[in-house]
């Protein structure tokens, strides 16, 4: 069984992000998963790296045990919609912060380290176009800048994806089958 830790990337709770989590961590715990679900609406955090990667700035208690989660997890779920083409300011904020720990190294430039090697982890965008328009059209351009600059900067392998595109227009029965693929990825600890 897999040690599983989802992150929402919102600033609001109760959007379709969460209930994206929700049926996730339902699923991986029904199959036996250890979750922690980490939603960005909730932390209490300042989302500024101020001392920018000069500095080591200590974490708040929140950024603390989401830091620990995710060095114990061996898989990681970021959920988050498209805004401005990118992550919401909160996630980014967030990711900048929880790694600036693993990746501070005084006088080291030009050393590169993986932390996190040895997770795998699943990005699901929400966003209001077509997905196919996002990936083909535009590029595809957060995911592939989470997937190769962040995660896999990192040493996270293999990152999956699921993008649920017209999310505003979509009928509620293709919202409801979402769900039910988020749990059953939950179920596969992908």
């Amino acid at each position: 069984m897999a040690r599983i830790v989802i992150i929402v990337g919102h600033s609001r709770w109760g959007t379709y992000c969460g209930a994206l989590a929700e049926a996730y961590m339902r699923g991986a715990e029904s199959a036996g998963h250890e979750v922690l679900l980490f939603n960005t609406a909730t932390l209490a955090f300042d989302p500024v790296l101020r001392g920018a990667y000069h500095t080591l700035q200590p974490l708040e208690p929140d950024l603390a045990a989401a830091h620990a989660a995710i060095h114990a997890a061996d898989h990681l779920v970021l959920i988050f919609p498209l805004w401005l083409g990118t992550l919401p300011a909160i996630l980014k904020g967030f990711l900048e912060r929880v790694i600036q720990p693993d990746i501070f190294e005084p006088g080291q430039t030009g050393k590169f380290v993986t932390p996190w090697k040895g997770k795998s982890a699943r990005v699901v965008i929400t966003m209001g176009m077509p997905a196919f328009v996002y990936r083909w059209y535009f590029g595809a351009h957060a995911l592939k800048m989470l997937k190769r600059n962040i995660l896999g900067f990192l040493g996270v392998a293999p990152i999956r994806s699921t993008l649920l595109g017209s999310i505003t227009t979509v009928k509620p029965e293709r919202r409801t089958r979402w769900l039910a693929d988020m749990e059953a990825l939950g179920r596969a600890g992908q």
